[in-house]
């Protein structure tokens, strides 16, 4: 099974970084108010990024990564620089 981190644009133009195993789906369940509480209110979000990873830890741990990384960073990380 793969792992994918993947990172959004929300409709109010912030960047959302999560974790999951099936990334169509995923921003899916964003886009009809079933994802996580940040996005609900946000919608519609749009898929601007995801890395697959073999191992849950791997993903787990780029997802951490990336929550860590500043605006800019993110920006240049998915192309919006």
């Amino acid at each position: 099974m793969s792992h994918y981190v993947y990172v959004l644009e929300c409709a109010d133009g912030s960047l959302y970084t999560g974790y999951t195993t099936d990334p169509e789906r995923r921003l899916e369940e964003h886009n009809a108010g079933a994802g996580a509480k940040y996005t609900r209110g946000r919608t519609p979000v749009e898929l601007v990024h995801v890395e697959r990873f073999e191992s849950r830890s791997a993903a787990m741990a780029r997802e951490y990564a990336i929550k860590q990384f500043s605006r800019t960073e993110k920006e240049s990380l998915v192309g919006l620089d």
